[in-house]
């Protein structure tokens, strides 16, 4: 019995004995590596941290470490192009690790409308920009993020004021009158410029600009300005992550005019023998007044993760906007959410898309008062006397009432009310299926809605003229954006004998509903209420146009296909055609086609370069397409109307008369944009050495223009909307990057590029509706004109000469003929220069030493000139009793002037040191909750090198109708920023 016991536990012993080892192999650590699709990664680095434990995952993204003691190891991941990642995982657990692409690989798709494509295989011309390219600092907007970082992309920030966005110009003005900004595209979802209001600048992945036809031509009717393509950032699946990122900026008056003080004025006021009555005494600076230090903050807070099957990402923006105008602010709330759901075995990925934000704009009035030809608060300050008091005795606001139109700016800037609130909402789904291998179908549906209203209120109490004649004038203007999109596409991918084709067909259905109102009282007993209660004003001050309301809409159809081709990764073709038809159109002309068509060839690819040590890759590109511009075709604008024209008396009754407000034109369309592009890009040295060169010519036909027509035939009214004219711009881009050092430790790389331009007006005349209309010479701003043959405002202009013995001014009477002609076609003028500059170019160096980087951005423009209107206003002695003074105008010494000479245009050149980024990430190995903790230090607008002796050179360059006149600015300013990134584990 004891021998059996024995036996059996003995056995039992043994037993456990030799499974020990057994136990401990099935306790070991296993997994699978995964990309951002959930596709395996074979030939990853599986390294167990502190050992000297290595893995490469199989073919099916497996690895496999033996068991020990431990229940749980710390595995660091890598692989090419992808983010090294670090993990803990569990004995006896299998972890599917999913890896994010490196910034430098995501460099690699391009984003190209309706898809995407490797950039080795792109054929068109398009910049990509990832996030560690777009300019950092306090950025408000994201167009501000793009400045100086693509050749051929002109970014103008015309003054500094809170809630005014940049212009963008891709590739020069491309029209007179039917817009000239790009189509946006966020995420899919297409609007103007304003869409850029909801996208948080620190929430965008990457940035992909088309510039060519063959590239824009996809988005048809649409695409003729341009595409600004942006996608936001989302989240991997099995990495939760929470992230935030702040940012705080001083900002303070980059440049201000020199005028007179008080000392200056009385001293000059003596010589030139002004009524001392209009000395009052005082010593005021009104621009100090009227000026503060800025402030601005950006904060947004992200998080997202999910599992294999569902990924979401959400954030958080408040952007605060302190103007160094005072009381001019903005303050934009944006929260957005977006997610993906995988289903039927990772065949249907659905993608949802939500956004919502709140921005509200106080504006520094504009355009009233004495120097209402100027376009801010800030002429104002330089225009008022600084003799003059700011309060009467009484407390109230000084006015002078032996001025014409005298205004107090301190009173306008402190009792006039200019509010902007907007909400925004936009939302879309997305929904692709793989229906077989290779072919796949999808379904893409968008919703935006903006509701904008606008307050205005201008008291008695401002000391504007006219708002103390009316008691008071207030108006509230409603706006409502309603626009739908939803299109149905099926894509084909395949690889064959060498060879790979990618096939897209697409239709789309736009719909745009725009309504709004406006309503305006006056006569208000008091300023309580302000603009919130119209009901206050006096009903029997009501004037023809005080209550208006409109609503209109506009349907876009389009029909879309797409190839690209490819044979043996050498010779690539993208053909594409869209079909668009459009309500806004004449009856005539409902339809439009859109063709393009580019190659490419992979030169680094042929046999012949395989013994070559200069190019690691060599692509030449070469394409045309055609694009339309509908932006400045309105709904009806095809169509005659009739609208009141004042009243009569008849019969002892006022009867409302009404007439003939516009001209139908069945013929109207869009403007039409054909380019052709040929590129080269290249790289050397390793990839050290990096280029693209691209030369272009576009002509824009059929170009938009309200011309004078004779009151005859068809015609009831003499102006008509009408596709006549022509214009061109040709231009070479050039981009270079040459990383100098590349090792563990350091990096440092020159880039930069450069772009120049030519435009020309090919033609302003031609035939409406049987009738010639011979024009060939058009004014455009400031003694700027549109000449047939000559760049777009081009300056005819009289030659300054001196001053007669009044201290008038005097110019050169060209033909000699004894008298000076203005007329707008006069010999009396000569060409000096235009208004567009000629060439525009940038340098973007960057720097990193271990956990250091830095990188600065320079840029410039030239070949163009400003006629500084402001200068020309603010110099004449003879106003000096009446307002103040450039200090320049006292030598200057002209007392009047009746003409517009070259006197006042002046050099546009300019070099500007943009940006100036300093940065350090923390090393966290060892720390438990934070995986990411970077800091920052950005200047902006550091110093501008230029001729120009106004505010800015910065004036219209590129932006507006390219008239290059400065009417005044709000002030630019210059930032000094602190930010902060930390993301948790």
């Amino acid at each position: 019995m004891r021998k059996d016991y024995l036996i059996k536990y003995g056995l039992a012993v043994l037993f456990l004995i030799c499974a020990i080892p057994l136990i401990a192999q099935k306790s070991g650590f296993a997994g699978k590596i995964v990309d951002q699709s959930n596709q395996p990664l074979t030939g990853a680095t599986v390294h167990v941290k502190g050992t000297d434990q290595a893995a490469v995952t199989d073919q099916n993204g497996g690895f496999i470490f033996p068991g020990n003691n431990q229940s749980a190891i710390t595995i660091v991941i890598t692989f090419v192009g992808y983010d090294p990642q670090e993990r803990i995982i569990s004995a006896n657990e299998s972890a599917t690790i999913q890896l994010i692409p490196n910034q430098k690989a995501l460099l690699g798709v391009v984003v190209v409308g309706y898809g995407t494509v490797r950039k080795t295989d792109l054929t068109g011309a398009v910049s990509n920009l990832s996030a560690k390219d777009l300019n950092p600092g306090p950025i408000t907007n994201p167009l501000q993020q793009l400045a100086g970082k693509a050749a051929g992309v002109n970014v103008t920030q015309t003054g500094s004021e809170p809630g005014v966005a940049p212009t963008v110009r891709i590739r020069g003005i491309t029209s007179l009158q039917g817009g000239n900004d790009p189509l946006v595209v966020v995420d899919g979802i297409q609007g103007n410029m304003d869409l850029l209001n909801q996208v948080p600048p620190s929430e965008i992945a990457s940035v992909d600009i088309l510039k060519d036809a063959s590239a824009t031509a996809i988005y048809g009717s649409r695409g003729a300005p341009g595409v600004i393509i942006i996608t936001t950032r989302r989240s991997a699946a099995g990495k939760t992550s929470v992230e935030y990122t702040e940012n705080t900026s001083l900002d303070v008056i980059a440049h201000k005019l020199k005028i007179l003080n008080a000392a200056q004025w009385t001293q000059e006021a003596n010589l030139l023998g002004v009524d001392i009555s209009a000395n009052h005494g005082s010593n005021t600076d009104w621009y100090d007044l009227l000026t503060r230090d800025g402030v601005t903050q950006n904060h947004t807070l992200a998080f997202g993760g999910g599992a294999n099957e569902f990924t979401y990402r959400a954030s958080l923006t408040a952007i605060n906007q302190t103007g160094i105008v005072i009381n001019s602010k903005n303050k934009n709330y944006i929260g957005r959410i977006l997610a993906t759901q995988k289903a039927l075995d990772d065949r249907l990925t659905l993608t949802l898309n939500l956004n919502s934000g709140i921005n509200n704009i106080t504006y520094s009035p504009i355009g009233i008062g004495n120097a209402a030809f100027t376009s801010n608060l800030i002429s104002q300050a330089y225009v008022a006397r600084p003799t003059d008091p700011v309060y009467n005795t009484d407390g109230t606001y000084y006015r002078d009432p032996n001025v014409f139109q005298y205004t107090n700016p301190y009173a306008v800037a402190q009792t006039v009310s200019n509010d902007n609130n907007s909400n925004y909402l936009f939302g879309s789904l997305r929904a692709d299926l793989q229906l077989y291998k290779g072919l796949s179908a999808g379904w893409f549906g968008s919703w935006r809605k903006v509701d904008q209203n606008t307050g205005f209120y201008l008291p008695a109490a401002s000391t504007v003229q006219t708002a103390i004649d009316n008691q008071g004038i207030a108006n509230i203007n409603n706006f409502h954006v309603d626009e739908k999109l939803m299109d149905v596409n099926l894509s084909f991918k395949q690889k064959f004998r060498g060879s790979r084709l990618d096939a897209t067909a697409v239709y789309e259905w736009q719909a745009q509903t725009y309504n709004g109102d406006f309503a305006q009282a006056r006569g208000f007993v008091n300023d309580l209420a302000t603009y919130n209660a119209l009901q206050l004003g006096d009903i029997s001050r009501v004037l023809l146009g005080d209550i208006s309301s409109y609503k209109n809409d506009r349907r876009l159809v389009s029909f879309l296909g797409r190839i690209n081709y490819a044979y043996n990764d050498r010779y690539l073709l993208t053909a594409s055609f869209r079909r668009d038809g459009s309500t806004v159109f004449g009856v005539n002309n409902k339809w439009g086609n859109f063709p393009s068509a580019s190659l490419a060839w992979r030169i680094d690819q042929e046999g012949f370069m395989r013994h070559q040590q200069l190019f690691n890759t060599l692509k030449l590109r070469g394409g045309y397409g055609i694009t339309g511009n509908q932006q400045g075709i309105g709904p009806q604008n095809s169509i005659a109307l009739v609208g009141q024209a004042g009243s009569v008396f008849f019969g002892g009754t006022t009867i409302p008369n009404f007439a003939a407000t516009q001209n139908s034109n069945p013929n109207l369309k869009w403007e039409t944009r054909k380019q052709a592009d040929i590129g080269l890009d290249f790289s050397s040295r390793n990839d050290r050495l990096t280029g693209t060169i691209d030369v272009f010519t576009a002509n824009t036909d059929n170009l938009l223009f309200n011309y004078t027509v004779p009151l005859v035939g068809p015609f009831l009214t003499n102006s008509i909307l009408a596709n006549v004219g022509s214009l061109q711009n040709r231009g070479l881009e050039l981009t270079l990057s040459y990383t100098i050092i590349r090792n563990d430790k350091v990096t440092l790389t020159l880039a930069g590029n450069a772009t120049l331009l030519q435009n020309k007006v090919l033609s302003l005349g031609g035939n409406i509706e049987g009738y010639d209309i011979p024009t060939n010479y058009v004014a455009w701003g400031s003694n700027a004109f549109l000449v047939v043959g000559k760049p777009i405002g081009t300056y005819l202009i009289l030659k300054h000469l001196g001053k007669d013995a009044n201290n008038a001014e005097t110019v050169v009477d060209q033909n000699k003929d004894g008298t000076i002609d203005q007329g707008s076609q006069s010999p009396d003028r000569i060409d000096e220069g235009q208004s567009l500059p000629k060439y525009t170019y940038a340098f973007t160096p960057s720097f990193t030493y271990k956990h250091f980087d830095a990188s600065m951005v320079w840029r410039g423009s030239g070949g163009n000139k400003i006629y500084n209107n402001i200068n020309q206003q603010f110099s004449l002695l003879a106003n000096l009793g009446k307002s103040n003074v450039l200090q320049s105008a006292i030598p200057l010494g002209i007392a009047s002037s009746q003409y517009g000479s070259d006197l006042w245009l002046e050099n546009g050149s300019f070099l500007r040191w943009e940006n100036l980024s300093f940065g350090y990430r923390f090393d966290l190995t060892n720390v438990k909750y934070i995986s990411a903790l970077h800091v920052s230090l950005t200047g902006q607008n550091l110093a501008v090198i230029t001729k120009y002796t106004g505010l800015d050179p910065e004036v219209n360059l590129g932006g507006g109708n390219g008239s290059g006149s400065d009417v005044g600015i709000y002030p630019r300013t210059r930032t000094f920023s602190i930010g902060l990134n930390v993301i948790l584990k």
